[in-house]
């Protein structure tokens, strides 16, 4: 296996087959000229019956996520142009996207072309906040991927620019909308009164991956390394993989591409990867994604290597926090949400008349098995959709982008949302209780721990409103 090489390509087949099907059906209806068959979905219909109408997107950031998001958006906009640093995925991209997008490896190049209306950002996490930025300013559309941010202090920058230009901004937190709507359900039940007063709520999210210390190697050919750390410090490509002498596999690890993930320069490890879904729906479902916790409390921390000062004191491997268990505290609320890293993936609510848990597989407990006989009311979860009827989240952007509504993954709910993931971090780093100010988004007697909310970026890749 190459440097430069996740095992993505058996989902990316799938889902691509399927789009295939999809578009070939609505191609056929609409080139018969008859009425498009009711079993397509409106975004298929859409694609059969109004191509004049569709708008232009550009894609940056085309690795696993960023190349099923360019397909699901192809069901409702025409793709104009594809970005990466890395040669290889670029020219995937524009085969799969047709064979007429055209190519940049710099998104400033992408987003100075006038006819593209929206953008879909899926790069590493640590480049999300400045290319978002810069293509609001640029006039356009974004659908970016979770987790928004690498800090809280970009949080706040983004939400500002989105106030300042009008934006249409979804963010990538499809559990939202998409999971056969289970979460969605899960929030309407809870908004309904079935659980009554919850007061606790469980995030289990997984623990992150760890790595014996990784060679330093060149840079695959193929990848601009440089540009691809971005606002990071500059430091040397590491990589192993392959086989060793006696032809067994090489576990394949990397700084880089997918396993940006599991170090703190360029990502928030499992607690912003996973937690970036769970905590936004326990905070959706309980009305705490606008405001954010008094109190940080950690009951269970291990990091692969030791820390100092909340730093790691090494640079040769994974350094975010393999096993942890967390308490945030909302005073106000009355509410415990508990973030750890072991039991079944998924959230667990639990209130004064029950407790319910959900997951991308499961909706259990006991207001589920009432429901049965006493169901939600007709318009719940509309209702929690903000008003509108539950859509793909992909859909519910390009809806939003037509009528300029905002999207259902806002960016203001989703920066306090993972706020408390961000807190978190910083509280296993420094591996001490905290104390927040959810108003004025600050430390309470912490200077350390301040200087964690934002972080110094390199020149050149600077971050401004």
């Amino acid at each position: 296996m190459s440097q430069n090489k996740r095992v993505t390509s058996r989902r990316v087949s799938s889902r691509r087959s399927f789009l295939k099907q999809s578009v070939a059906t609505a191609g056929a209806a609409a080139a018969g000229g008859g009425m498009v068959p009711y079993f397509l979905t409106a975004s298929q219909a859409m694609a059969a019956t109004a191509a004049s109408d569709r708008p232009l997107i550009g894609c940056i950031g085309l690795g696993g996520q960023g190349s099923w998001n360019m397909e699901l958006a192809m069901n409702h906009a025409d793709v104009a142009a594809v970005c990466d640093v890395d040669s290889n995925r670029l020219a995937e991209a524009k085969k799969n996207a047709g064979g007429k997008a055209d190519m940049y490896d710099d998104y400033r190049k992408l987003l100075d072309r006038k006819d593209i209306q929206a953008v879909s950002i899926a790069t590493p996490d640590h480049w999300h906040t400045k290319i978002a930025i810069e293509a609001m300013k640029a006039g356009k559309d974004v659908y970016c991927e979770k987790p928004l941010t690498l800090t809280i202090d970009e949080g706040k920058k983004i939400c500002q620019v989105v106030k300042d230009t009008g934006a249409v901004f979804q963010v990538g937190t499809q559990q939202r909308s998409d999971m056969d709507q289970r979460f969605l359900k899960a929030v309407a039940i809870i908004q309904s009164g079935r659980l009554g007063k919850v007061n606790k709520v469980t995030c289990s999210i997984g623990n992150a991956e760890s790595s014996p210390s990784l060679p330093v190697v060149a840079p695959p050919k193929e990848l601009n390394w440089e540009r691809w750390l971005g606002q990071a410090p500059l430091v040397d490509y590491r990589w192993q993989g392959g086989k060793d002498a006696e032809g067994a596999e090489i576990p394949y690890k990397s700084r880089g591409h997918y396993e940006f993930r599991w170090w703190y320069e360029y990502s928030g490890g499992k607690m912003t990867d996973w937690g970036a879904h769970h905590v936004d729906c326990a905070c959706w479902a309980l009305g705490l994604d606008k405001t954010g916790p008094n109190a940080v409390r950690v009951e269970f921390c291990e990091h692969p290597l030791p820390f100092e000062k909340g730093y790691p004191t090494l640079d040769d491997r994974y350094n975010t926090a393999t096993s942890f268990r967390v308490v945030n505290v909302f005073d106000d609320a009355g509410v415990e949400l508990t973030i750890r890293h072991d039991m079944d993936n998924g959230i667990l609510f639990e209130g004064e008349k029950g407790r319910m848990f959900v997951s991308r597989g499961k909706l259990s407990g006991k207001p589920v098995e009432e429901l049965e006989g006493n169901p939600l009311p007709e318009d719940a979860m509309r209702k929690a959709y903000k008003g509108s009827e539950p859509v793909s989240h992909m859909q519910n952007f390009f809806d939003c982008v037509k009528n300029r509504q905002e999207p259902m993954s806002d960016v203001f709910s989703h920066h306090r949302s993972l706020s408390n993931c961000h807190l978190a971090n910083i509280a296993l780093r420094l591996n001490r209780d905290l104390k927040w100010d959810p108003v004025k988004e600050a430390m309470i007697g912490d200077d350390e721990a301040q200087s964690f909310v934002a972080r110094e970026q390199r020149k050149g890749y600077e971050i401004t409103v």
